[in-house]
């Protein structure tokens, strides 16, 4: 229980319905949503368009986007809205320019097709109750009349804002350039005009004609080989979720090119441990999860991809025996040598939105949508002020290599919505996500954690301190037990106090027995 004599956040319990996102007005428009007659989705895909305008830095329309789906009384759905890479890119031409590494965040070629607009709207058509434009409104109306910066939005964009490029870039700042701050109102009259085409004509609204002209210009202006017939053949995959059994939960992932594998062997290879006897916020929890997130993301980085060219990618991260075998290689006393761990891929951006609903009949929505980093690309179109994501840094342009940039392929993705749901039942019990780019993978492991084996409630688990190991070292934030930076420095783990919140997230419980 929290300690009511300091700030701090409870949690919530509702006995109907409930809605959980990042930003307060969002969280409103879905209970409103949900009032109004609206299922899961309805709610859901209204906060989703809405958070557009609440956090442009980190979602939009021209982002990607996963869900899982649990109808009431029916197994779960998954749904993949991740965009492939435009048919001319040339991978070896970018290799010429870049090396091996990734493609360069900021670039055009940095931009696949984005699947938001086509994701949300085909989610709530399979399963919505009300009609799009009823749904759309609260966003139209949030895009035309302003939403106020938030103040930790403001914190964000002070610096987000440099990224920002092209000739619609001055629609995201201040009639004298700087970055909007806290309470400027921010409107964008472009993407309610988008919202309302979407209403009346569907996704081709967004992936043909004006709206896909105004992408496709802007993008081949920055050096891009992106065309009016790759926005045409956008399309989503529906997807099985993959699971594992942690502390007597079921844990549902998205199997890849999302790294919902990697959550599960980080969870797998902790669960050889006995964590309950280590305090939640000392250095031993802290090192054996360090040492566990290393090696899942170690095996990601090699074996996630496109499962449409790379098949094994699912068999590979889930190999019996695996988890046992990593396990295996750490000591509770020494950290794994830098040299002998891959680098964690790409830069840790943490720009994204996760939200979760729970309806009055037991229908439940995990959905999470994404930029990637701040503003995406920064390439932002001039007639209707879209920000394009950049989810094609995530490609490798190594040779061979199962993630390797190609025409019309997905990148390995960082977005991972979940669920849980009794193993014995088979029952939902839970709606989860976390935010924070790369981290999320290692945030599941530490908020289910946190949840089933410490025993905390939802708002504990998700407000308590994180680690997250990155190339530089053992990122931490506060709240770590006195002398853990001390013992995890003895161990070889390179601790430091990150400089920017690691992440956050939302979840909601389904408590049956108690109604």
């Amino acid at each position: 229980m929290r300690d009511f004599q300091r700030p701090g956040r409870s949690t919530a319990y509702a006995a109907r319905a409930m809605a959980a996102t990042s930003h307060q007005t969002a969280s409103a428009v879905a209970i409103e949503t949900l009032h109004a007659g609206g299922n899961a989705v309805d709610a859901g895909v209204a906060a989703a368009l809405v958070l557009n305008l609440c956090e442009p830095h980190m979602t939009s329309l021209a982002g990607d986007c996963f869900a899982l789906y649990v109808p009431p009384g029916a197994a779960p759905l998954g749904m993949n809205a991740s965009g492939r890479a435009p048919a001319g890119l040339d991978t070896d031409a970018l290799r010429n320019l870049h090396g091996d590494g990734p493609i360069p965040p900021e670039s055009a070629s940095s931009v696949t097709i984005p699947g938001a607009a086509l994701g949300l709207h085909t989610l709530h058509a399979r399963h919505g109750r009300l009609g799009f434009d009823r749904v759309a409104a609260p966003a139209i109306d949030a895009a035309e009349t302003g939403v106020p910066i938030a103040p930790r939005v403001a914190r964000d964009l002070a610096s987000a804002s440099a990224g920002l490029q092209g000739p619609g870039a001055e629609k995201l700042k201040r009639p004298d350039g700087a970055p909007l701050g806290a309470g400027d109102l921010y409107r964008a009259p472009g993407q309610a005009e988008i919202l309302r085409r979407m209403g009346r004509e569907g996704p081709s609204a967004f992936y043909q004609g004006e709206v896909a002209e105004d992408m496709v210009a802007v993008l081949r202006a920055s050096g891009g080989p992106h065309t009016l017939e790759d926005f045409a053949a956008a399309a989503v995959e529906d997807v099985e979720p993959i699971s594992t059994v942690f502390a007597g939960q079921e844990v549902l992932e998205l199997p890849p090119n999302g790294q919902g594998a990697a959550a599960l062997l980080a969870l797998d290879i902790l669960a050889g441990f006995d964590l309950a006897s280590l305090p939640p916020d000392g250095a031993d929890r802290a090192h054996l999860e360090a040492e566990a997130v290393k090696l899942a993301y170690d095996a990601r980085n090699r074996f996630v991809a496109d499962p449409a060219t790379f098949p094994e990618s699912v068999s590979r991260m889930r190999a019996p025996g695996l988890a046992e075998r990593l396990r295996a290689r750490i000591d509770p006393h020494r950290a794994i040598p830098r040299a002998a761990i891959a680098e964690i891929a790409g830069a840790a951006h943490r720009d994204t939105v996760y939200l979760a609903v729970v309806d009055q009949d037991g229908g439940a929505l995990s959905l999470i949508v994404s930029l990637f980093r701040g503003f995406g690309s920064g390439i932002v179109t001039p007639k209707f002020g879209l920000v394009l994501h950049n989810r094609g840094s995530g490609f490798t342009l190594r040779p061979g290599h199962p993630n390797e940039a190609a025409p019309g392929k997905r990148p390995l993705h960082t977005l991972v919505p979940g669920l849980l749901r009794d193993p014995a039942s088979g029952r939902l019990s839970g709606v989860f996500g976390v935010m924070g780019g790369q981290y999320q993978a290692a945030g599941h492991a530490r908020f289910l954690t946190n949840l089933l084996v410490y025993g905390m409630d939802p708002q504990q688990a998700l407000d308590g301190p994180r680690a997250f190991p990155e190339p530089e070292g053992l990122k931490l934030e506060r709240g770590y037990a006195d002398g853990a930076f001390e013992a995890l420095h003895a161990r070889g783990q390179e601790p430091c106090l990150s400089p920017v919140p690691i992440g956050g997230g939302q979840a909601i419980l389904i408590e049956h027995a108690r109604g």
